[in-house]
């Protein structure tokens, strides 16, 4: 089938990282499937000319609303891959849920990460129920061998000449959803009576006015750096040689960083968000914090505890390679697909 997959495709964000995954799922299974960004189009219209024109036998959206509006009455069969903020924040939206709820009613099948996302997106819209699916997300990590973390904590700022260097990483767009300056406050506060804890913020400028907002706020707050984006297999390899993986997002579908830090054999330090909570238990495969100052204190525990710290990296890893095995996803989107025909 020559199939077309509709995503925000802006590099380093979860749903690119996703499309990416699905195309090779597909292409293994000698499908012809080609990535659009949703945001190159603003009508349902240019999407049925497009499929006309480059002849596409079907299509698939990641996230029901941004790309799922485009595929509305749509004359080629499609399914839905549900992103996250679709389901968590615009079904507050009453335009946006109407649109989401048509688009859903039309689709052949919906994917959902999480039973959680399933059950939100099942009472609002029940008679879609037997149509979505829980395809938990598939990790593969890809670490470079050649990567220099000297140079990359002297191109951040970060002094190497400390033998017990704490360096966290928040790997996010930046937008207000990621929430990334939520812990910043206090952070930098710790580091004033502790300079040798560090939090890098890494991933794209989603929102260029939020992103100004974030550098204004960062140069006034010491131990807290702006790092540029950065290829995947250098990111994997900053997790692997970081202290700890930080997530402060409001909202969270599945978040791959998450599970690629665990894969990495890194601690993970994350907000006690419904995303988040559903793929670490607390004390066991990560750590959830509900206000900065309990991160704080959660971090404090983890660098003083370092059996605490191999016991949770070692049963995060574990859960990663039971849970959301890279294999599986193939199978289930090669098997999905074939209801497009």
């Amino acid at each position: 089938m020559r199939l077309l997959l509709l995503a925000c495709l802006r590099a380093q964000t979860g749903n690119a990282t996703t499309a990416d995954r699905i195309q090779s799922h597909l292409h293994a299974a000698g499908h012809i499937c080609v990535l659009k960004d949703v945001f190159r189009y603003e009508s349902p219209t240019e999407i049925a000319n497009l499929t006309s024109a480059d002849k596409f036998d079907a299509a698939l959206a990641i996230h029901l609303y941004k790309g799922g509006r485009l595929l509305k009455g749509s004359r080629i069969p499609f399914g839905i891959i549900f992103g996250g903020t679709d389901i968590n924040e615009d079904i507050k939206c009453e335009e946006k849920r109407r649109i989401m709820g048509e688009v859903l009613g039309e689709a052949r099948f919906a994917v959902a990460f999480t039973m959680e996302m399933k059950e939100l997106a099942a009472a609002e819209w029940p008679d879609t129920r037997k149509k979505i699916y829980v395809q938990t997300q598939g990790i593969k990590t890809t670490p470079s061998e050649t990567f220099d973390w000297c140079r990359f904590l002297q191109n951040a700022d970060i002094p190497t000449d400390r033998d017990n260097l704490h360096v966290f990483l928040l790997i996010c767009g930046l937008r207000r959803v990621k929430d990334p300056l939520y812990l910043v406050d206090v952070f930098s506060d710790w580091h004033r009576k502790d300079p040798s804890v560090h939090l890098g913020i890494i991933g794209p400028a989603v929102d260029p006015l939020f992103t100004n907002e974030v550098k204004e706020k960062v140069k006034r707050a010491p131990g807290i750096h702006l790092l540029q984006e950065m290829p995947q297999d250098d990111l994997h390899a900053a997790m692997k040689r970081c202290f700890a993986v930080v997530n402060s997002s409001i909202s969270e579908g599945m978040s791959a960083a998450i599970l690629e830090a665990m894969d990495l054999d890194t601690p993970v330090l994350a907000r006690n968000i419904p995303g988040n909570a559903a793929i670490i238990k607390h004390k066991d495969t990560g750590l959830l914090f509900s206000d900065p100052q309990e991160f704080v204190v959660l971090s404090k525990s983890l660098m003083n505890d370092p059996i605490m710290e191999r016991e949770i990296v070692t049963r995060a890893k574990d859960y990663v390679k039971k849970h959301h095995s890279w294999e599986c996803e193939r199978k289930a989107y090669q098997t999905l697909v074939l209801r497009l025909q």
